[in-house]
């Protein structure tokens, strides 16, 4: 069976030690598997303060990294920061027996900028560039890093997973692979099961929400392609509802939630759980 998690991000920003251990037994107690544990900013979370609450709650976690304005490795003014960032993220998931830490960890999120080929090109260089040691250090640590294309909205540089594999390509492998989200999907794929066989066992994560970003299920996401394209290509990881509050004006505008999508995010996260459960078992070889 699918392990089927949440992100607190439908609850809350940040996410600290001190909101952590309520919030994490709500998601068990709603019945998830898993939990997506944003780290916006280093020291938020802390391997004292979850241990105890995962082993109670009896959650896997997943940690998720925020490229916020300032975290860049393509300007060359961020890249050492970024890095630290990075190996910070690395170290809570080794810490708390994470086994990925996925996020669009290219360029800050929201920057976006023409490129002719031979510009993207370089930028992509850069990236793989600054990009290495972070994976030296997840190898060392047992963790792989998941790299997510974002729509075009939120970036100009990786959209697609044909752009991922191309940036990517020579560090792919134990340290790397993709993370895809199924709202990014929906709007930069010509066919979102496709995608999912191309990244292939490159794929390392998978977040799930409807067309609109609220709960899967209703919308027009064809979720019985998404899932058998998921069995195809062999991955056992999580689906794990990304979504986000509007009542939070800092998370609100970054992810431009303008509206409620749920009565409340309880409901959001009930109503996903429920549609993902109804989704065929995966299958086995």
């Amino acid at each position: 069976m699918r392990e089927l998690g949440v992100n607190t991000w439908v609850w809350t920003s940040p996410l600290t030690d001190a909101s952590a251990p309520d919030l994490l037994r709500r998601i068990a107690g709603m019945g998830f598997d898993a939990v997506e544990l944003p780290l916006e900013t280093a020291g938020d979370l802390t391997v004292a303060a979850l241990a105890d609450v995962l082993a109670e709650t009896g959650l896997r976690p997943y940690v998720v990294g925020a490229m916020a304005p300032g975290r860049d490795l393509v300007d060359a003014a961020c890249v050492g920061d970024t890095q630290d960032y990075l190996r910070a993220c690395i170290d809570l998931a080794a810490g708390i027996g994470a086994r990925s830490v996925c996020g669009p960890f290219y360029a800050a999120t929201g920057r976006v900028w023409r490129m002719d080929a031979g510009e993207r090109e370089a930028a992509y260089d850069a990236v793989r560039t600054h990009l290495a040691p972070v994976v030296d250090h997840a190898v060392a640590h047992g963790v792989r890093l998941g790299v997510e294309p974002l729509n075009r909205y939120e970036t100009s540089l990786v959209n697609t997973v044909d752009q991922a594999l191309t940036a990517l390509a020579p560090l792919l492998g134990e340290g790397l692979g993709l993370a895809l989200d199924s709202y990014h999907l929906n709007i930069e794929e010509r066919s979102s099961a496709d995608a999912v066989r191309s990244a292939g066992e490159h794929l390392v994560h998978v977040q799930v929400c409807g067309s609109d970003r609220g709960a899967p299920g209703g919308d027009q996401t064809d979720w019985p392609a998404l899932v058998a394209a998921l069995d195809d290509v062999g991955y056992g990881g999580p689906l794990v509802i990304e979504s986000f509050t509007a009542d939070n004006a800092s998370i609100a505008t970054a992810a431009s939630i303008w509206r409620p999508l749920a009565p409340t995010q309880d409901d959001l996260a009930r109503d996903g759980l429920a549609f993902l459960r109804s989704l065929p078992a995966r299958r086995t070889p």
